[in-house]
């Protein structure tokens, strides 16, 4: 199984007791989805290799408490501490509306409420406080903030994202 394939699913971050449990901490705005996993790809080094959860449970409020069968002690624990967990891409809960996966919108055209086609989204930055879309049109880059306010409508049938954008953001851009 490759990164690309599978989603970020959150970090090991402690141990929570000395036969090896592990708390995850999820990156996810609902981890009751998560509670009950039979697997997950935990990345070491530069590969995903599966582990086979025994048992696990939320602890508080997006930590889930996990005991993996091939960690029994706190030395197999210490071996996978701040470890990155992946699942494949299939496991992502499917969105509708104006709701969407940046890996989802990749491809994608932005139709802008009075430019029309404004490019195609070609990556998403989250690395900022402001994630944006990253698209290009005609050899030239755009930046375009993803907030509610900018995005009207999301068409997954034509692969299309409908934005009204702030004046002047697109002619800083194309002109």
């Amino acid at each position: 199984m490759r990164k690309e394939e599978c989603f970020y699913l959150g970090k090991i971050v402690s141990k929570y007791s000395f036969k090896g449990e592990l708390l995850v901490k999820l990156d996810t705005d609902e981890p009751e989805l998560y509670s009950n996993l039979e697997s997950v790809f935990v990345s070491i080094g530069n590969s995903l290799v599966p582990f086979f959860i025994k048992r696990s449970s939320l602890h508080r409020t997006n930590l889930l408490r996990v005991r993996f069968e091939e960690i029994t002690d706190e030395a197999d624990a210490d071996r996978i501490m701040g470890s990155e967990l992946y699942l494949p891409l299939q496991f992502l809960p499917k969105l509708t509306g104006n709701k969407f996966y940046y890996h989802e919108v990749i491809g994608f055209t932005l139709i802008d409420e009075v430019h029309g086609n404004i490019g195609t989204v070609v990556s998403v930055n989250d690395s900022a406080s402001q994630a944006l879309f990253e698209a290009q049109k005609d050899g030239k880059n755009l930046m375009i903030p993803i907030n509610d306010e900018i995005i009207t409508k999301i068409d997954r049938a034509n692969k299309s994202i409908f934005v009204a954008t702030p004046e002047g953001l697109v002619d800083l851009y194309l002109n």
